[in-house]
């Protein structure tokens, strides 16, 4: 098969790789021509975990091509993912007009039958509004081709997306005939041999289907973050409640980790979004904005607990941070705890130094110099007056205690993400402090 891929982010790259990497062959097109420069000569603009290997090994093999040309990519392609951004605008709804952009480009652009395959995370209703786009296009320049319009929500967490994408938990797949669906169930063959599951429905239940996933996750962590939040001032830890609830086999030990709150590219802009639609239908959904409240408050959190610790002046304390992307194993700063936090204590006039494993030069564009960066974890601490732990990385969760203790000026940590025993540190000579912990 030949597919075209329309956008050469997260969703983007890692669903033309992996397509290629079972032997079809895939044009990936994007409008930034020094990405596309960048993407052939192997140099990817997100990090994810397996990614560039696929890319590397799929480039080399002829079935992976970039262009900026998107009339080239859908020449003789019986499908066109469309994965471009849907960032939220300011009353939190999605912003189309890249997805409708790209709608009217392919109607502008096919010559033959084609389904067109919304990827983005997109409102119920986009399929329509993306069907109008190809049907203008198309009339505008007198043709009558026949087309079909899709809806197959991304599922991939970062960090293990490509696990995700070859081994999926389900593909959720909305179409309108049989002959997409015969489309969509060879594309996605390769990928369901072992029996995983394709749910073909609707369009519209479809497009819900992965905000729903989305609210109900993000649900999970606020709930836990409001749990902590009361286990601390009832003197109940957490990590006990977690694990009584997480063996219930109607909750499950998924997401229900306290911390700092969510981010990243899904989650806050989902909820928003999804409120968004519910207020666009006259329906407040009370739950979900105040998962979103919660989350935002929850970022909060670790300055708070700092200033009760070393008191409401902090002017001139300076802190080492250990984690800086929104979670382990991506660069993704979107929505990321740290952008808050850094922010609160610059304010409050003390200074940061920051290390992430892959983060710190997404951090230099969203943060800038207004903190500083080591070239290792341990660089970070010598001078400051505790260490955050904000992103749970691997190498950050055995660290050798005594190097710690005797670079900080006091042996002081504040851990956002309860990797670490407070009973253990404190046996150490630390102060430690944790999210609805003892």
């Amino acid at each position: 098969m030949k597919i075209a891929v329309v956008g050469t982010g997260y969703v983007g790259l890692v669903t033309g790789s992996c397509l290629a990497d079972v032997g079809m062959t895939v044009t990936c097109v994007d409008v930034n021509a020094q990405k596309i420069a960048n993407l052939k000569q192997g140099i990817l603009p997100i990090y994810e975990p397996g990614l560039e290997a696929i890319v590397e090994r799929n480039t080399k093999a002829g079935r992976l091509h970039f262009t900026t040309d998107l009339k080239q990519a859908i020449v003789g392609a019986e499908a066109a993912f469309i994965a471009v951004g849907t960032p939220p605008g300011e009353d939190g709804s999605a912003d189309l007009r890249y997805v409708l952009g790209v709608a009217k480009e392919i109607g502008e652009a096919m010559q033959d039958y084609l389904v067109v395959i919304t990827k983005s995370t997109v409102p119920v209703g986009t399929a329509e509004k993306v069907k109008r786009e190809l049907k203008a296009a198309l009339e505008r320049r007198g043709g009558k081709l026949a087309f079909d319009v899709a809806s197959n929500p991304e599922f991939l967490k970062e960090g293990a997306a490509i696990e995700d994408f070859q081994k999926p938990d389900r593909i959720v797949i909305g179409i309108e005939s049989e002959r997409a669906k015969e489309v969509l169930a060879r594309l996605y063959k390769p990928f369901t041999l072992n029996g995983h599951p394709v749910l073909f429905m609707d369009v519209p239940s479809a497009e819900m289907t992965k905000y729903a996933a989305n609210a109900m996750l993000a649900t999970k962590i606020s709930f836990m973050n409001d749990i902590a939040n009361l286990c601390e001032l009832l003197g109940a830890d957490v990590n006990h409640v977690r694990q009584g609830i997480g063996s219930d086999p109607r909750i499950g030990n998924r997401f229900i980790y306290p911390g700092i709150g969510y981010g990243g590219s899904c989650f806050p802009k989902d909820v928003k979004a999804l409120v968004r639609t519910g207020q666009e239908q006259g329906y407040q959904l009370r739950i979900l904005q105040a998962v979103e409240d919660v989350n935002e408050d929850q970022k909060h959190v670790l300055v708070t607990k700092i200033k009760k610790h070393f008191g409401a002046n902090l002017k001139g304390k300076h802190f080492a941070m250990w984690g800086l992307s929104f979670k382990p194993e991506t660069n993704d700063m979107r929505e990321a705890p740290s952008l808050v936090i850094c922010e609160q204590l610059r304010e409050l006039g003390c200074t940061v130094t920051a290390y992430d494993p892959v983060a710190m030069e997404e951090s230099k564009h969203m943060i800038g110099d207004r903190i500083g960066y080591a070239p290792d974890a341990y660089a970070a601490l010598p001078g400051a007056d505790a260490l955050l732990l904000v992103t749970e990385w691997r190498e950050f969760r055995v660290p050798d205690w005594d190097r710690v203790k005797k670079a900080l000026k006091q042996p002081v940590v504040f851990d956002g993400r309860n990797v670490y025993s407070g009973a253990e540190l404190r046996k150490l000579g630390f102060t430690y402090t944790g999210i609805g912990v003892k």
